[in-house]
């Protein structure tokens, strides 16, 4: 009878060192798949962002981006995220020269002025990048399509504009070292420029039907100002532009011209371009007497308005003031 006891005592601790066991590593399995879940739940949860539009709840790490401006449309490639779908380029077929590799089996969805609402449908994003200025009509609707982050404006302020596109796609780290290079690049020439920086430098566009003296608060003006350099009395202001006639091509003279022309292809820009830069008052600035009036590309130094085109804007202004 005792050997009988002894034996039942044996295999019910056996039992409770078994289920011992198994609870301990069924504990160990839930609290694995508890931190797994977690874990998952951190990665996907939202993020909330302050915008000109309040506060917009995004996704921690959006998959399917679309991209309603060619400023943020740089800011993307320039910390190695590709839209889903974009605007096309101001001008290009659809993107621009310096950007069309990177832009491959990007979906164009339409003008960056009127953005076809159907077709970011169909893309299914989980985050669109906007902007008041142009898209402050169809917010609404695009909200209810996937999370919206709208920038204020487009002006001069690009780098702005940048920190904001960075943060709504979580990439705020890779947009510091992108921000940091740009500053290095500008610091680099700054420091190497000496007096070159004291050259007054007079800014003009040519549009279709329009010719523009450019100041202070534009894309290529903010650069300028950032270097240092002088601008002439004419265009020394913190305004956007001012729409000129003929009569003001005097006050277009400087020590060194830049000129850039909007062409979208049917020539008027051109056009325009051609009627000015022959007119006597044109050919009698000193500026072009001396061989300083210099054709640039628009798309560089206006119209993409982003973070790849100022770079390439900085290694224009090098080349024309050959600072070495």
């Amino acid at each position: 009878m005792k050997k009988k006891w002894n034996g039942m005592i044996l295999m019910l601790l056996a039992v409770v060192l078994v289920l011992s066991a198994c609870g301990k590593d069924s504990g160990e399995a839930t609290s694995n798949n508890t931190n797994k879940g977690a874990a998952e739940t951190s990665d996907s949860a939202d993020r909330s962002i302050d915008t000109i539009m309040g506060k917009v709840n995004v996704p921690a790490h959006p998959k399917r981006v679309v991209v309603l401006t060619n400023e943020g449309t740089e800011a993307l490639l320039s910390v190695g995220v590709k839209p889903v779908g974009a605007v096309k380029s101001w001008t290009g077929d659809p993107w621009y020269p310096h950007i069309k590799d990177q832009m491959q089996d990007v979906v164009n969805v339409g003008e960056e002025g009127q953005p076809n609402v159907e077709a970011i449908v169909a893309l299914k994003p989980d985050l669109i990048l906007g902007t008041k200025m142009r898209h402050e009509k169809i917010y609404d609707q695009l909200s209810a399509i996937a999370p919206t982050v709208f920038s204020e404006t487009l002006r001069g302020e690009w780098k702005e504009n940048f920190k904001l596109w960075t943060n709504a796609i979580n990439e705020q780290a890779k947009g510091e070292e992108v921000l940091a290079a740009y500053d290095k690049h500008v610091a680099d020439i700054k420091a190497k420029a000496g007096d070159k920086l004291k050259e007054k430098v007079s800014m003009v566009r040519f549009m279709p039907g329009k010719a523009r003296m450019y100041y202070k608060d534009t894309f290529s003006g903010l650069i300028l100002k950032e270097l240092g350099f002088a601008r002439t009395k004419a265009q020394d202001n913190d305004g956007f532009f001012d729409n000129v006639g003929k009569e003001r091509i005097p006050e277009m003279d400087g020590d060194i011209l830049f000129y850039f022309t909007y062409e979208t292809g049917n020539g008027e820009g051109s056009q325009m371009e051609k009627e000015w830069t022959n007119d006597k008052l044109w050919k009698n600035l000193d500026v072009v007497k001396k061989g300083n009036a210099h054709r640039v590309d628009d798309v560089i130094w206006n119209t993409s308005g982003g973070v790849l085109s100022a770079n390439l804007m900085l290694d224009d202004l090098k080349k024309y003031f050959d600072i070495q």
